[in-house]
This record gives structure tokens, sequence and C-alpha cells, in this order.
């Protein structure tokens, strides 16, 4: 047999075919071995080997390698040859197993029978690895027939092989062509379909034409399948790779996800039992406040249910009763200038007989009190700087985006609690721990009365602390503060509607932004001129100062220098609630030993440009040695060591008066201070302040207001001096005859001139540019640094160091903060604005008729009451009269008052009268619009007592009906819109407070069953009662009883919380608008009918009684002035500011009177007809009177006149 040769496919390279070995005839392929004609383990199958190789590469098909290791190499040729530019290198295939190899050895059998009978042999392809034959069992002593072994052999490929060939037909015919181009497959198919002979498709497939197309025609087919069945594999790899890698992220994702989920359950878990048991250990804890605020209530109570039953006017008293001692104490209650003037019963009052004195070796050196206290190295700080020029606010627009987002957040809150968080109420000398809970209509302090500091604090001083377990109602809010604690701005003080403020101390200040957002949009009130927004609340000092109006409205002369001076404390953070922080007021005067005092000598006032520390040349110039020759690293240079104002001065100053004989005692181990260190004289005081070194104080707001300090009520045994005098009420100046007459006349040097216009300077000294830096220096205003803000971070301490730290700011005192860094304006002066239009100091000529008009009503019904609500922005400004016929008449008002240019003035308007008649009346065209029909008892004597006008003109209140009430009316068309019930018997008298923003008002009924009730007038809905669906029914605020007879007369001051009313047959009793009864109010042995009551926002009460004599009272019950005319007076009234007195009675005579001494001001002509009521036009010129002949006589009056005559000498 000639040697067989095949090209490869570039037929390039010619691969010679082994010979065989002698002895043996087998067909192999590539890679077959042939040693002991078994197959080798680990031999690669033939036609793969041949597909893989490159095309440089020889397909050897009828050779056989001559050993595995031949195998080996020819196959690592094939694949690591050089590659086709068109077909990439292929991977060595896998070793055939062994059945393959079997099903090969029986396939060769087959080979060989054919060669024996005469046929050529076939190069074979292996198949068998394609087609998966299985080998049949050799047994080398027994020989089957070729048919059987086929059959055997081939027995389950066949089918497979059948179905291959007839499914991939199209493809096989076009490919598998014979020599001649004849399809091959078409004859196979023919026998396959027609027969399942084994046989025939073995001889088909070994058929010389199949093997020569297969390799002509099929060889790059199969390697462009193969390799790209390789591509597929390594795409097919590289996507699993890529799914599995996904896959196991997902999973790992997955499992993350799930162990997060898992630990966040766990965590909402923990987290909503944790709140859980917060939220059940808040309410145990608003539980238990609310038993402890109960108890405390019902103390209250009892104690006010007690106080009016044994009280001598009580159910229980006698007349003859009367205690050993009544003691008394300042109240809370403020008025529109802050000022505490109503004393309050005292259930705690003592004389505190078992108090000693202080010695004097228990007060140290001199130079030890100069010192002061220093502060340790370790404490220093870095410096006093002056404050940052802070980010202004546009506090004039409306809240931003954030604070909207804010307030809306906090507005959506729902739940029982809104916020929690620790809390510290602050006191005065008292400062309690406890927790601070806000829901959305209520606040709540519980004191937590188990912290130590609180189980040391003495009894007594709680006594007299209110809010230890407080509740107010958002309703009650009218102010919110920020305020500072020991330098540090985490304050926050809250004034409420009871005339009242509260002051807690928080962690920081986002716990204070957090509750002022958890409280009601009301700002810093409505006083200030500033929106009611709760940024404002959250505003620094310095911008509250820069965008309220009080500055222009003081240098116009619009407000006092009183009211500009608390004005300026209130916003730089003095309060009293912090002793520490205490308002601050200068001295004034330099005068304490004159017998009278001159308000027209200049050297009678001090010099408010220099500090109280420089007044005196020598002082000045030993404090300015100590600043330059200043060698204590320990603290910078400062000329004083202590500051003008600390809780130690402020508690010396009130030592007289409860609560603050407890609160000094307890700041002073218990003991009165000797009587050569206590406050004993004025005089002496404002000499110790200008020769001793260490003191430097100067005064607080109730020098100005508050007679009963100087006045020891309580009979403390405070001491005898080194020159034998004792030590008991206040030495007054010579001038001052008495402590209201030394108040009053400081409170005049206060408004005067010459204080005016130096004012600014004082205030550029304690409140602006000269309080720090420079300025200060120069100014000789530097004080120990611990006084500054800024000074210290108590934050960045550890507690011990802590608490050293607040103990010396609290002894060194509290600069207030710096509301400005340029010089204060200074006032307008009293001349500039005299010339103005509708100036409140311009003076009238004197010459000037001191009757305007006449105006005579067509009725000659005696006017009994007239009500002049004039003020411009009413929307009928109009002098309301009411005749004894009860008859009213709306009297329009024109504002002729003023010069020309002023506003609103025209040439028309020139010759008008102020007062025109209603046109109702005037024409008799409407009188039953004006006429009030109901029956009245027959035993009422109508006098200007059963009449009531609102403020704004629109409704009129009657009494003295038979059927026990009294009812509204409307003054446009005189229709009755409510009936008010009550009382048990005739409503005899009613009185109205003052109205405030809306017109609400208090509305007092007096009545013969020997009560009064307290009612609320509604402004908005213009009706008694707060409720307009129940308007038929509505409750009285209180009610007050004491009298023993029928109710003639009443006066109600909404600002100072007090009712004053008077029986029949007397006596005049004072309660508080919350029904308490504070005292009598007796007079004279004469005066025992009170027949007309007023009462002025000063505190001044006059009453007139029977016979002509009248009397003037103190709020808190002292007699101050009593005078008798000889007129039957009809009428009175007080001027706004309380100075003033107006009457007027049978005589026709309008005489005016100073309130505080009952001197004669003046008297004006009288008129034809007795006057039976009056009143003032709201500027204060212009007294209306009503008269016995039907008509109303309108007289021009000028309080400053008067009072600029008589101010002057004292």
């Amino acid at each position: 047999m000639l040697p067989m040769q095949f090209h490869s496919f570039d037929r390039s390279v010619v691969v010679p075919v082994k010979k065989p070995p002698p002895g043996s005839l087998s067909v192999n392929t590539v890679g077959t071995p042939t040693t002991g004609g078994a197959a080798t383990a680990g031999s690669t199958p033939n036609i793969f080997a041949a597909a893989t190789a490159t095309p440089k590469s020889m397909i050897n098909t009828t050779g056989a390698t001559d050993s595995a290791s031949s195998s080996s190499s020819s196959s690592s040729s094939f694949v690591n040859g050089a590659t086709s530019k068109n077909l990439p290198a292929v991977q060595t295939v896998a070793p055939m197993p062994e059945d393959t190899m079997e099903n090969m050895s029986a396939y060769c059998e087959v080979a060989q029978c054919a060669l024996r009978s005469g046929q050529t042999p076939p190069e074979l392809k292996s198949f068998s690895s394609l087609a998966g034959f299985q080998a049949a069992p050799r047994d080398a002593g027994q020989c089957f027939s070729i048919t059987t072994k086929l059959e055997r052999a081939l027995e389950k490929v066949a089918p497979l092989l059948r179905e291959i060939f007839v499914d991939f037909a199209p493809f096989l015919s076009r490919t598998l062509l014979g020599s001649h181009g004849q399809e091959l497959l078409i004859e196979g198919l023919v026998c396959m379909k027609s027969s399942t002979s084994v046989v025939e498709l073995v001889m088909l497939l070994c058929s010389q034409e199949w093997q020569n197309s297969i390799q002509k025609n099929a060889g790059l087919a199969f390697i462009e399948l193969i390799n790209e069945g390789r591509l597929l594999c390594h795409a097919m790899k590289d996507h699993i790779v890529r799914v599995a890698n996904e896959a196991e992220f997902i999973l790992n994702r997955q499992r993350a996800e799930d162990v997060h989920k898992h630990a966040e359950f766990e965590s909402n878990c923990a987290q909503y039992a944790a709140d859980r048991r917060e939220e059940e250990k808040m309410c145990d804890h608003l539980i238990s406040a609310a038993k402890h605020r109960d108890h405390v209530t019902a103390n209250q109570l009892k104690q006010k249910i007690l106080n009016i039953l044994t009280n001598k006017h009580g159910a229980w008293g006698t007349m003859s009763q009367s205690q050993l001692h009544d003691f008394w104490r300042l109240d809370y209650w403020e008025d529109d200038l802050r000022r505490r003037r109503r004393f309050v019963r005292n259930a705690f009052g003592s004389t505190h007989a078992d108090v000693s004195l202080k010695a004097l070796e228990d007060y140290g050196t001199e130079e030890e009190e100069e010192e002061g206290p220093k502060s340790k190295k370790n404490f220093r700080s870095q410096s006093v700087v002056a404050q940052n020029p802070e980010a202004e606010l546009m506090l004039e627009g409306d809240d931003d985006a954030v604070s909207l987002l804010q307030e809306k957040e906090i507005d959506n809150l729902a739940g029982p609690v809104v916020l929690s968080t620790p809390a510290q109420l602050v006191a005065p000398v008292v400062v309690a721990r406890g927790t601070l809970s806000i829901t959305t209509t209520e606040i709540y302090f519980e004191v937590d009365e188990d912290d130590p500091t609180f189980k040391k604090m003495d009894a007594k001083v709680l006594a007299y602390s209110e809010g230890l377990h407080g509740k107010w109602m958002f309703s009650e809010i009218r102010a919110v503060f920020s305020r500072r604690y020991l330098l540090q701005n985490t304050g926050l003080e809250v004034f409420m509607a009871n005339r009242t403020s509260v002051m807690f101390n928080f962690p920081d200040q986002a716990t204070v932004k957090r509750v002022v957002y958890s409280l009601p949009r009301v700002g810093v009130g409505t006083s200030y001129g500033l929106p009611q927004a709760r940024r404002i609340s959250l505003a620094t000092p310095r911008q509250l100062f820069k965008s309220s109006n009080m500055t222009q409205r003081w240098q116009r002369r619009e407000i006092s220098n009183f009211e500009y001076l608390m004005f300026l404390n209130t916003i730089a953070g003095r309060t009293y609630n912090d002793l520490n922080q205490y308002p601050v007021f200068p001295w004034v005067l330099t005068n304490y030993d004159s017998e009278e005092l001159d308000l027209t000598l200049p050297g009678n006032f001090r010099d408010l440009s220099k500090p109280i520390g420089a007044l005196n040349p020598k002082r000045a110039a030993f404090y300015a040695e100590r600043y330059e020759t200043w060698d204590d690293d320990s603290a910078p240079s400062h000329h004083y060591t202590t500051l003008y104002s600390t809780a130690h001065s402020t508690l010396m100053w009130m030592l007289r008066i409860e609560p603050f004989t407890t609160f000094f005692l307890n700041a002073n181990d218990c003991k009165f201070d000797h009587p050569e260190r206590a406050f004993s004289g004025i005089g002496r005081a404002w000499r110790n302040c200008q020769r001793d070194t260490a003191d430097v104080k100067e005064l607080i707001p109730e020098f100005y207001y508050l007679p009963e300090m100087f006045v020891n009520s309580n009979e403390y045994e405070l001491g005898m001096r080194d020159d034998g005098v004792p030590v008991c009420d206040v030495e007054l100046p010579a001038w001052a005859k008495k402590p209201e007459d030394f108040v009053r006349i400081n409170r005049m040097a206060l408004e005067s001139e010459f204080v005016s216009c130096q004012l600014h300077q004082w205030i550029d000294l304690i409140f602006g540019y000269k309080q720090r830096g420079p300025e200060a220096v120069r100014a000789l205003n530097v004080f120990n640094f611990l006084s500054y803000e800024g000074a210290v971070n108590l934050d960045n301490l550890e507690s011990v160091q802590r608490e050293v730290m607040e103990t010396q700011i609290q002894v060194s005192g509290q600069v207030p903060s710096q509301l400005l860094i340029e010089p204060h304006p200074p006032r307008s002066s009293a001349m500039h604005l005299c010339f103005l239009p509708q100036s409140p100091l311009m003076f009238k000529d004197q010459m000037q008729q001191d009757v305007i008009m006449v105006l005579k009503f067509p009725s000659n019904s005696p006017v009994t009451h007239v009500a002049a609500n004039t003020l411009p922005h009413l929307s009928i400004p109009a002098a309301v009269t009411v005749t004894c016929s009860r008859l009213f008449a709306v009297n329009r008002w024109h504002n002729t008052v003023g010069l020309r240019g002023a506003p609103g003035y025209s040439l028309e308007q020139a010759h008008h009268l102020p007062i025109e008649m209603d046109p109702l009346i005037a024409n008799n065209s409407g009188v039953n619009k004006r006429q009030i029909t109901d029956l009245v008892d027959q035993s009422i004597q109508i006098n200007t007592h059963c009449f009531v006008v609102t403020a704004d003109n629109r409704y009129i209140l009657v009494c003295g009906f038979w059927d026990k009430s009294f009812r509204v009316y409307s003054t446009e068309t005189g229709k009755l819109t409510q009936i008010v019930f009550g009382h048990w018997d005739v409503v005899t008298c009613l009185a109205r407070s003052e109205s405030y923003i809306g017109g609400d008002c208090y509305i007092v009924s007096g009545s013969r069953d020997a009560t009064l009730l307290l009612w609320y007038w509604s402004g908005r809905h213009h009706i008694i009662g707060d409720n307009p669906n129940n308007s038929d029914y509505p409750a009285p605020r209180a009610v007050l009883t004491g009298h023993d007879h029928e109710v003639v007369c009443v006066s109600v001051c909404a600002e100072l919380g007090l009712v004053i009313s008077g029986a029949k047959e007397g006596p005049c009793l004072v309660h508080t608008i919350t029904g308490d009864l504070l005292r009598a109010l007796e007079g004279p042995e004469l005066c025992q009918r009170p027949r007309l009551i007023s009462v002025s926002s000063e505190g001044h009460c006059i009453i007139y009684y029977e016979r002509g004599r009248f009397c003037n009272f103190s709020i808190n019950g002292k007699l101050l002035a009593q005078m008798e005319v000889n007129d039957s007076t009809r009428a009175i009234l007080l001027s706004s500011d309380g100075q003033n007195l107006v009457t007027g009675g049978d005589n026709g005579v309008v005489e005016v009177w100073q309130a505080c001494d009952f001197k004669q001001l003046y008297i004006y002509p009288g008129c034809d007809a007795g006057i039976r009521a009056m009143d003032l036009s709201h500027d204060q010129r212009t007294l209306i009177t009503g008269m016995a002949s039907g008509s109303i006589v309108a007289f021009n009056i000028d309080f400053n006149r008067w009072h600029y005559e008589h101010q002057n000498r004292y």
C-alpha cells in the first residue's frame, strides 16, 4: 500500500504517514497509541487535535504515534504553534475517556474485516467521541460476526445518528459532495429511511466518497465550529462568571440588607421600647406633677377661702376682730411699666425675732472687700474683648423659610408632649432643677425633689418661689424673651397674662430654640413696636434695640424716662427673677440734706456722664491709679472689683419687705447686717457711694415708685448704730416728710429736664459703647472681667471648676447686654417739642377762654353720664351722653385742638367746635333709636354709676332693672343685644376698666345683695363673656364678697389688678381681680359712707364720702391725704398720670387739685347748673361735663402748665 499524504489547508506542508509496526494492522488517528494495541490514558482524540491545529499544522489521519509522549508533543505543537490571522489558537482538547477508546477499537476491527474482504480501509474520523460510542466487551478467545458486533456497539447510537442526519440534511447535503459534485447524502438518506440496518449506516459513513468529501469540505467548517464553540464557551464562561458575580453581589447585598434590616428592626424595637418607657415615665411624671400642682392649688384655695371667711369683713369675722400683726409681702404682679407695687397678705410672715445681727468681724478688712473675689489663674479669661458685631437680622420682615419650616414642623406635632427637656427654674435665690414639658396647649414644670441641691434649700425660701410645680396655658403667654444666666445665653423668660413672669435655664442654645418654636408666636409682646414672631423672641438684645421704636418715642417725649429705662433693662436681660441681673437705675440727685429741694438748680443733680465711682475726684484718681498700676496676673486690670448691681446690693435695698427679707437672711447666714453696714438712710447710702472705695452701687427701680421699701412695717430688730440711733425705717432726706414724698420727688427729678438732657450719657455707660473697650477705660468704667458676657465658657470647665466660677460670677455681678456700640442719641428738648403740632408738652395760651362750648340738648333731663372716647382711630370718635330719662346721644368728636400744620388740620375745621350734637337728637327724628325704654326698678336713683360705655362707643351697659340684671344696648340701633344675670338683687352700679388691644376689658357690677361680680367684655364678639355660643348665660370671672350693705360705687383697674368698691354704709374694700379680699380702706371717723371712687394706674385711690369729704389712699391701704369741701360733689376724675384730680358738684364749679396732697391748682368759673358727670378727652386737653340742665359744657384744661408751675420747689 502506498503511503498516503494529506495536505494542510494551505497546501504547503506534507506530513508523511508513519508505517505501522510489523504484524499489526490498524487504523490510527493522530494521538492514538499503538503499543499493546490498547489506548493509553491521557491521549488526545485525533479529529479535535487536528481541528485545533493552526493552518500550517498537518492533520494526520493515517499514521500513529509511537508513544504517549509523541502524542503529547504533537498535541502541544498544535496548541502552541503560530495561529492563523483569522483563526485564534484553540486550547488543548481534553483526553478521551476509556469507553470511547474501546468503541474506537471495535470500530477498527470493522475496518480490518473490511480489508480482509478486499475493501480499502477508510480514513476514519473519531466520530466516536461525538457520537458517544459504547465499547463492546472484547474477548480474546471468541470472535462474533461483524454484524453482531456493530449492532451491539451501535445499537444506541445509530438512532441518534439517523436523527442528526435527518435533522441536518439541508446543511449536510450542501456540504458533503462527491468528487463530481453529487450530493452524497441523498443516497444515504434513502437507505436510512428504508432500513434500520447498522451495517448500512456504517458502510455509508466509511465509504471513500464520504471521507473525501468530509476531508475536503467539512474541515474548515469544523474548525470554525470549534473556534466558535470555544469563543462561545469563553463568552459563556465570562457571562457565567459575571452572572455569578452579580448573583453573589446581589446575594451579599440582600444579605447585608437583611442584616441591616434586622439590626434596624432590633434598633427600632429597642427605640420603641425606650420611647414607651420614656412616655410612661413622662406620663408618670405628669401625673405626679399634676398631683403636686393640685395640692399646691388646693392649699392656695383653702388659704384664700380662709382669708375671705376670717377677714374682719368676712362671714366669720367681726368688726372688733383684730390680729396682733398683719404681715404683708410684695406681690409679683407687674403694671404696664413693670412696676411691682401691690402688697398681699403673707401667710408665712414673721418678725424674725430669732435672727441675730452680724458682727463687724464677720465682714473682713476693707482691703479684702476692695479686692473682692479673685479668679484662680487657671480660670483666667483670655481677655475681655468687645462683642463681635452680630449678623443683623431683618426683624421687620416675615420669618425666613427655615423659621417657617421649623414652625410648620412644630405646629404639625401631635401627641401629649411636644417637647420635654431638663431645665432649671430661675427664681430669686432659687435655682431648681427639674423637667420642662410642653404640650400643644400648655407648659409644665416639675421640680426634681430628689435633687441634692433642692433638698438643701431652705423651706422658707421655697415658700415664696412660685412655679416649682407650675402649669401655664398657651393662651396666658404674652411675651417670650431670650435671657442670659451666669453670662451664658441659655435662658428664657416667659411673661404671662396674669402679669407675672417665669424664667428657665436650659442645657444649651439649641434647646432654647426648640422651646421657643414649641411656644406660641407672641414675640416680645406688643409694647415695643416689634412683630409678634418667634424669631423676635430669639433676637439678640442689640437687634431688639435697633428694631424697636422706643428710642424714637423717648426722644419725642411720648414716653417717660422711667419707662424708657425699664425698656432698656428688659431687653438687656435684666429681670426680677435673677437678683444678680436685677434692673438698674441711676442716682439722679446729690442733695439729701436741705430742708427744701429746688429742682431748678443744676447743683442738686448728679453728673450722669460719669459712673458712680468717678463722681468724687479723689476716688476717681484712686481707681485710675489702680487700673494703671495693676500687677495681678490672675485677672485683667479693672477699676472696680464689684459691679454697680449685685444680688447682695439688691437684697440690701429691699431688706424691709418680704419676700426679700427671707431671701436676704438665706444668703447672709440667717443674720441681719451689722447696723453700721445696713441700709439705714438714703443720704448715708449716697455718701458711702461717694467715699467708700468698695461701694459703687447704683439704684433699683423701686426707689422711684415703692415707698413701702423704706418702712419697717414688719418691725424687724435691725440693731442700733454706734451713735445710738436704732435702725428701723429708712432715714429720709430732710426735704421728704414721708416715704411717698421721697418717691414722688425722686421720680420728678428723674423726669426733670436736667436728667432728660443727660440720661443718654448714663445709658452709654451702662448699656452702650462705654460699657467695654477703650471707651470704658477712658470713662473709668471697667469692672471685674467675670462681670462681662463672653468672659468665660462654663461648658468647657469641669464640674468643680464650674461651680467655683459660677460662685465668682454671682458675687461679681453681671453687666447688662451691650445694646449699642455708638453714642446713644439725646432726647429732644422740651422747648423744641412745645412748638410741634399736638405736642404733649404744648401749653395753651393762658388768656385762652376756659369754656370752649356749651351744647344744649332738646331734652331738659339732666345729663348723668358722659363718656369721651375720642381716639382718632375709632370708627366714631364721640362723646356719648346719657340723661336721667335714659336718652343717650352719640355726639361726634372733632379734634380741633392743635396748631396750624397739625395732621388732619384744615381751614374748614378751624371754626368747628369739638363736639357735634347727635343728628338724631338734634333733628328729633330718631329718638326711638336713642331711648332705653326697658323698665328700671323704681327705687333706683339714676346716676353716673348706672351706665358704662364701651371703648369703641358702640355699646352701652345699663343697670338698675327690676329683674336683677344689667343689659347691653347697641348705640347704633338702640336695640337690646344681651341680658346678663348673676346677682340676687337689683344691680346698683357698673364700672369698666381701661381697654387694651381689641377692646377687651373688665366690667364690674355691684348689687344690693352686697356682692360684686367681675365680668369679661369681649371686644371681638361685643358680648359679656368670651364664648359667643353661651352669651345667654355668661359666667363671671370672680365673685367679690365682704360688704354688709348695698354696693353703691365701684372702680376697677386692670393694670393694677384691683377692684375697689364702696358700700352704702361703708367701708371701701380692695379686692384682686381673682377674688381675693386684700384690705379695707378705712378713713377718718367721719368718712364712713363712700359715694364716688376713682383709682389711677399710678396707685392713687380717691374716695369721696358724704358731706364733702375726700380721702386719698395708696393701693396698699395707707391714707395719704384728706380734705373737706363745701360742695356736694357728684363727679370726680383723675388725670391719666394720676397726679391731678378734677371735681364737680351741685355748685356747678369745676376744681382741679393736686392728687397727692389735695393742693388746689385751679378753679373754673361757675356754671348755671349743677354738674352730674364728667370725662376727659384722650389727649387730656378737653374736659366735658354733663349738667343738671340737660346740656354739656366743654372746658379747656392744661395739666402740663399746672404741673410745671408746682413742680419746681418742694
